[in-house]
């Protein structure tokens, strides 16, 4: 972002020696910090081309340029000067940075890199100049690649409308998460079908819209509320529209011009549609100015001696590396390391078999060290199905929960349907799969705390990888399906449960 503005501002006034020597010290201050963080730049620069929901954020950089770039006249009437309160915005960064190093959260970590580099210019070029370039500087914030977290909530919105619009068309329908049961098939709103793709680029293009094309704040809000808005509703019509459709024809057909419609046609209907309707409320002129420079710099201003420029942007730098260098010291005492093997329990009353009956089942946890299924049955015929994934520490690519971690893997038979209620410690669920449906029960060990709650995770994980501790994280799951005529799932986990003894204990047991 900062590298985008040092390269597009350019000013014919006298005052352009001073400006080209305050974005030439800018430019050096952004080349270090993206030096120093050069993994996460690559790592954001490799989300942004490799995953479809965030191709736009490609844009983004060149975007924050050309905004500034259109700023140029009114900037060309400052004179840029050191502002130290940007120096908290850039501490603030190397702090989520920092967190996110800990807590293998790639959000806070690529967060924290945008936030220094919206620091180091909002520091080096001062406060006025910063106003004028106060939605540039914002804007750069949409190159953080974000938003898969809303996935299961948007499924649920998803098929919940979709399940409303066939109740009111008259198909009938049953829903059961995000698994819609009509006459002719059974329809899953998958994660690729959530819209999460179609509303983080919506949230972009309505901001550089709202501000471009919008000088009231009422009507920007209000075109910013439809870019929310609009592409969740219409993602919920585009699925009632595949499942009416196979209703009349074939899933097959359906499913098919499903993925075409939505891949191209249907996002620039939508996007035309909104913009359509916006048009004629657009109240800024292309000859209006951006902002008036006498307000943000009413009285002129000395600049900065060159030596001063220097010592602040090397302040600069070093806040942005004090988080690597406090890194580097704690990795330096030592990673954990896993068990030769996972010493799976002989329970009382439970014996050990080759399969359990039902659909098969499997959770996710890539990058564990260790991983051992062992399913189990009782004099009763309920049978249950545990589960350990052992990870000797945690980083970016191996880590115990997140986006895709848990009790159901990406792209499996299995999918969410709701939680059920919690054991002590634990987290469960209920999944579904073409008509079965099971429970699973979750509980995560890191450091010497047990929880089934990922936050926790996250916030022991930051914990340990910080001040130091046990770097060793469990997964134990424990699942069983629902039998016909029998027992509830529930009943065998906890029956299980009780004979295996506490968890925590049971983790430190198989791991020594």
């Amino acid at each position: 972002m900062s590298a985008s503005i040092a390269g597009t501002i350019a000013t014919p006034s006298p005052a352009s020696t001073i400006w080209q020597r305050q974005l030439t010290i800018l430019g050096v201050a952004a080349a270090a910090i993206l030096a120093l963080f050069w993994r996460d730049a690559a790592d954001m620069v490799g989300i942004w081309w490799n995953s479809s929901t965030y191709n736009h954020c490609i844009l983004i950089p060149p975007l924050v340029g050309w905004l500034a770039w259109q700023r140029r006249a009114e900037l060309a009437q400052l004179t840029p000067k050191v502002w130290l309160p940007g120096l908290l915005l850039v501490a603030a960064g190397a702090f989520g940075w920092l967190l996110g190093y800990a807590g293998g959260i790639s959000f806070a970590r690529h967060a924290g890199l945008v936030l220094m580099l919206q620091g180091a210019a909002i520091t080096l070029l001062g406060k006025a100049v910063s106003r004028g370039l106060a939605f540039p500087i914002f804007f750069a914030l949409f190159a953080i690649p974000f938003g898969d977290e809303f996935v299961p909530f948007m499924q649920t919105v998803t098929a919940e409308l979709a399940m409303g619009l066939l109740n009111m068309s008259g198909v009938p329908a049953h829903l059961e998460g995000v698994f819609i049961t009509t006459p002719i098939g059974y329809f899953e709103v998958a994660e690729a079908c959530a819209g999460v793709k179609f509303l983080v680029a919506m949230a972009a293009l309505g901001a550089l819209v709202a501000n471009v094309c919008f000088r009231s704040w009422k009507r920007r809000i209000l075109f910013l509320a439809a870019c929310a808005i609009v592409p969740v509703l219409a993602n919920g019509i585009r699925a009632f529209a595949t499942i009416y459709i196979a209703e009349g024809s074939s899933v097959e057909f359906a499913s098919g011009m499903d993925h075409v419609i939505y891949g191209g046609i249907f996002f620039a209907v939508v996007i035309a549609l909104i913009m359509g309707a916006a048009w004629r409320f657009f109240d800024r002129k292309v000859s209006d100015p951006w902002f008036d420079p006498r307000r943000l710099q009413p009285q002129p201003v000395a600049p900065d001696a060159e030596p001063r420029l220097w010592r602040n942007a090397g302040l600069v730098v070093t806040i942005a590396a004090a988080p690597m260098l406090w890194a580097g010291a704690i990795a330096a005492t030592g990673q954990g390391e896993a068990p030769a093997a996972l010493q799976m329990p002989a329970v009382q009353g439970w014996q050990q078999t080759e399969t359990v009956s039902g659909r098969p089942w499997a959770p996710h946890f890539a990058g564990a060290d260790r991983m051992e299924t062992v399913h189990y049955r009782d004099a009763q015929g309920r049978e249950v199905t545990l589960v350990i994934a052992w990870f000797a520490s945690q980083d970016e690519q191996r880590k115990l929960t997140g986006f895709g971690q848990g009790a159901v893997a990406p792209g499996s038979d299995w999918a969410w349907t709701a939680d059920a209620p919690a054991p002590p410690d634990g987290r469960a669920e209920r999944l579904a799969s073409h008509g079965e449906s099971r429970e699973v029960v979750s509980f995560y060990r890191v450091g010497d705390t047990l929880t089934g709650s990922a936050a926790r995770v996250k916030l022991e994980t930051m914990k340990v990888r910080l001040i130091g501790g046990p770097q060793r994280a469990v997964a134990v799951l424990v699942s069983a399906g629902a039998q016909p005529g029998g027992s509830s799932p529930r009943e065998a986990i906890d029956a299980f449960l009780t004979a295996l003894g506490p968890v925590d204990a049971f983790v430190d047991r198989i791991g020594n």
